[in-house]
Parts: structure tokens; C-alpha cells; sequence
């Protein structure tokens, strides 16, 4: 997957984001590949695309139930800039926008901190990637018909598999990360011909202890949908995530989190793109939406 920015600090709690598999639909006739094959080369391909080098520029818009925030992001060399562009659906007024400039300015300013940043987001990327490397192993799969995709969601026209997933009882989590797996069940689309994911919708079925239920836990009927799409030249993006999870932290703190992100308008950017110059693209396109005009060109 492409690196759209996995900002929650509960992400490591969340690792279904990322769960993918593959396979030929029966009435095809026998498998050439064994299920748990398919997934394996499917994981390879998503991690071999998250390791390209293509870079994007792109809109997120999260809703919760405390309202609606937009942001324009650009992934950099260096970290992913995001700037906060409207609020509830109304664009940031000129001071706001001068406050938001400032806050994510401090980060040249503050070499340390953009360092800090550079380190949490590849954390939290060595994290996915060790959910990525579990799924062939921490589920068992079955066929379960076929979709055709649609905007958003894969490649409109293409035909795409669906599969029910369920925990394997033989796997055993190396560590607190993939402990979450063996309470997840549900469905994922897969175009096998691209290898890619389209959508995976998961709940758990019972309630999950993570860190052997000394850090926390996540109540049953936890429940996330992610959906990925083709946006140019076989480059797939997250389009969407809806996540609705409670529980608890360190015994003590509640976990209760409902949220709804859709990703839009994903623009290619330099490779090689400093997050000086990410910070410079975002303020062009800010501008753009400021004055209600079409954003420009991000090359």
C-alpha cells in the first residue's frame, strides 16, 4: 500500500488496515495455487508496491461524532506534511491558516521533531508490515462468490473475489502486534489478477487482549472497513476507513474510537520531494481552496 498516513496511536491496536489475500473464484474449476499460497504472493505485492518509490499528494477528510476535519496531506523524502484546511466543512478563516502554517513550519525549524516524526511514521510502518507477513499464516480462507469493482473500491469493471476469513486455530501470535488476529473474523475483495486489495470488512467476535492483556484489551464487536482503489497506472491508495473499536488501555484508559476517513484527489509528486517543498505545494493548493478556485497542477 501506498504510505497514506496511519495517524492514530492506537494503530499497532488496528492492524486489520492491511489484511490481504487472493484466490480464483470456484466455479473457475481446481486451484492451481493453495489459498494460503495466493495470500502469501498477494502480501508480497503489497509490500512490494509500499517500498516503490511513487510519491502522491491527496485529500483526507476524517468525520467522528465531534464533527468533520479536512486536510490536504503530500508524502515527502523526509515525512508526510498534512495541513488542516477546513473545519466542519468551512475553510480555515486567515488567521487560522496562518496558525496552521506555523504549526507544521516548527518542523524545520525543529530538525528533532521532524526527525521524531520520520521515526514514528516508520514504526508504525514496521508494525503493518509485520500484520502484512502474519496473514498468510493467522487466517483460513474460503471463496465466497464475486463483485465487480466501482469507484472507490478497486478498479471499476474489474472483477473482484470475495472471501470470508477467519482465525486459523494453530496460529500463535509471535507478539502483542498480530495478538488482535485471532479474534478477527469477516470479508475481504480482492482483484487477484492485480493481486491488490479492494475492501476488507472485519469484526471481532470476541473480546481481544493485546500485551497478554497487560496493556489492554478491544471489546467484541469491534468492527473496521477499509477500502483501496486503483488511482493511476495500477498504484493503489486507501479510499476509505471506517472504524468503530472500544476496550481498554493499560487497564485504565478507555479506548472508544468511531471514525470515518475518505482519501480523494491523489496527485503524483516528485520522488524526491523535500518537506520544505511539500509544505510550499500544500500552501499553493490552500490558497486554491482558499479563493474557491481548481487546485493546480502538483508537478
Amino acid at each position: 500500500m501506498n504510505s497514506i498516513p496511519y495517524r492514530t496511536t492506537l494503530l499497532w491496536l488496528l492492524p486489520g488496515l492491511v489484511l490481504a489475500s487472493g484466490a480464483m473464484c470456484p466455479a473457475e474449476g481446481p486451484l492451481a495455487i493453495k489459498p494460503r499460497e495466493l495470500v502469501r504472493l498477494a502480501v508480497a505485492n503489497e509490500m512490494k508496491n509500499d517500498n516503490q518509490s511513487a510519491k502522491y499528494m491527496f485529500q483526507q477528510r476524517k468525520v467522528t461524532p465531534n464533527g468533520s476535519q479536512t486536510r490536504l496531506m503530500v508524502e515527502t523524502r523526509d515525512a508526510m506534511v498534512g495541513m488542516v484546511v477546513a473545519n466542519n466543512g468551512h475553510p480555515l478563516d486567515q488567521e487560522q491558516r496562518r496558525a496552521e502554517f506555523g504549526r507544521i513550519e516548527r518542523f524545520l525549524s525543529q530538525p528533532d521533531e521532524l526527525a521524531r516524526k520520520r521515526k514514528q511514521e516508520l514504526e508504525n510502518a514496521e508494525r503493518v508490515n509485520r500484520i502484512l507477513k502474519a496473514m498468510p499464516d493467522a487466517f483460513l480462507y474460503e471463496y465466497d462468490g464475486t463483485e465487480a469493482g466501482r469507484p472507490g473500491i478497486g478498479k471499476s469493471g474489474d472483477r473482484l473475489l470475495r472471501l470470508k476469513f477467519r482465525p486459523n486455530p494453530s496460529y500463535d501470535p509471535p507478539t502483542h502486534v498480530e495478538q488482535v488476529l485471532v479474534g478477527m473474523q469477516g470479508v475481504v475483495l480482492i482483484d487477484a489478477q492485480k493481486q491488490h486489495i479492494a475492501r476488507i470488512d472485519g469484526t471481532l467476535f470476541k473480546e481481544v487482549g493485546f500485551g497478554w492483556g497487560i496493556l489492554g484489551h478491544l471489546d467484541r464487536g469491534g468492527h473496521f472497513q477499509v477500502e483501496q482503489s486503483d488511482i493511476s497506472d495500477d498504484s493503489w491508495a486507501i479510499s476509505r476507513m471506517d472504524l468503530a473499536f472500544t476496550g481498554k488501555m493499560l487497564l485504565f484508559k478507555s479506548i472508544n474510537i468511531k471514525s470515518t476517513e475518505i482519501y480523494s484527489d491523489f496527485r503524483p509528486v516528485s520522488a524526491n520531494l523535500t518537506f520544505a517543498q511539500g509544505i510550499e505545494l500544500l500552501k499553493k493548493q490552500q490558497a486554491a481552496i482558499a479563493q474557491n478556485q481548481p487546485p493546480s497542477g502538483s508537478k
